[in-house]
């Protein structure tokens, strides 16, 4: 009812099923005190059924217009689309009751025949309204939750442009250079550069850890001509599972490695993938590590995709872990 496809969780069902029957189930109680007339255990039974057995319509019909009438209709219609199908779903609901306790012969039945057909319209009408809360309640949330969701994005996206730009600056000086060098060496790392950079503007937020390790080969390699081919990557992956994490997760854990550890010799850099991703390295030993900008970055990361957490464990060596949930 609105302009806004009404989009309901199963979740989100339960709970409408157990309101509308504990609504349905108070209505009878109202008419059971009420009158005589229906002071009996069949008005409770049926007011009860009733609640259940609108909300049982109005999923089948807000599924079938989600999937197959609103998409092909123009928005300003669907309104009134809403407006039939929330009548439907509480004429047919009590029409369903009626007839399931008019086979059994109950008293309510026999109390309410005369009016059947004024009571099935007035129920339509009254679904109508309850609906039309419904429709305002379900889609100011979704509504928030889209509002959340883009806030999210644009943290996301303001923290993985912090590219760090003196691994560019670095990387096309030591390419300028290597051109009078070894020209083909220096074809070579501008290709490297053009893909990693390829990879830096793609709009996904999580990659497979596959690609996540590609580029941060991409990475090393760059970063291997200025430090002459010092810089080894190892990789262990004893998982089987498919990784999924925030790009340059792992790429910037290798970067702040070569960054605090490399001591102008053979650094060797571990990736060790099991449960969690562990990266450490054989460089320089440090009593203070502490997390800089781009790890504090990182770990904000790690919250806002509820993907796991950054940990480093106190040993004196550069050794990070990224804890996947």
């Amino acid at each position: 009812m609105g302009n806004v496809e009404l989009k309901i969780s199963p979740k989100d069902w339960l709970y409408i099923a157990f309101i509308g029957t504990l609504f349905g189930f108070f209505i009878a109680l109202f008419f059971y005190f009420l009158s005589p007339l229906f002071a009996n255990y069949s008005t409770i039974a049926f007011g009860t059924l009733n609640g259940l057995n609108i909300t049982f319509f109005s999923s089948i019909f807000i599924t079938i217009s989600n999937k197959y009438i609103l998409p092909i209709i123009n928005k300003q219609f669907w309104y009134s689309i809403s407006f039939i199908f929330s009548f439907l779903s509480g004429s047919f609901g009590f029409l369903l009751t009626y007839t399931i306790f008019f086979s059994i012969t109950t008293e309510i039945t026999n109390t309410i025949e005369p009016y059947s057909l004024y009571l099935t319209l007035t129920m339509g009408v009254i679904t109508f309204l309850i609906g039309l809360i419904l429709h305002q309640f379900i889609s100011m949330k979704y509504k928030n939750e889209e509002i959340k969701n883009d806030i999210l994005y644009a943290k996301l996206k303001a923290l993985e442009n912090e590219l760090n730009p003196h691994f560019l600056f670095n990387a096309l000086n030591s390419m300028s250079e290597l051109v009078y060098i070894d020209p083909k060496k220096a074809e070579d790392s501008i290709l490297n550069l053009a893909q990693f950079l390829r990879n830096a503007i793609k709009t996904e937020s999580i990659i497979e850890l596959k690609d996540e390790l590609d580029m941060v080969q991409t990475y090393v390699n760059i970063e291997n001509i200025r430090f002459n081919n010092n810089i080894k990557l190892h990789v262990i992956n004893h998982s089987d599972s498919d990784i999924k994490i925030p790009k340059f997760s792992i790429q910037l854990l290798v970067e702040n490695g070569i960054k605090h550890g490399y001591q102008n010799k053979e650094l060797n850099i571990y990736i060790d993938i099991n449960k969690d991703i562990v990266v450490f390295n054989d460089g320089k030993i440090s009593n203070d590590l502490q997390f800089g900008t781009g790890l504090k970055n990182l770990k904000k990361r790690l919250q806002l995709l509820n993907i796991g957490d950054l940990k480093i464990p106190q040993d004196g060596v550069m050794h990070f872990i990224i804890e996947v949930d």
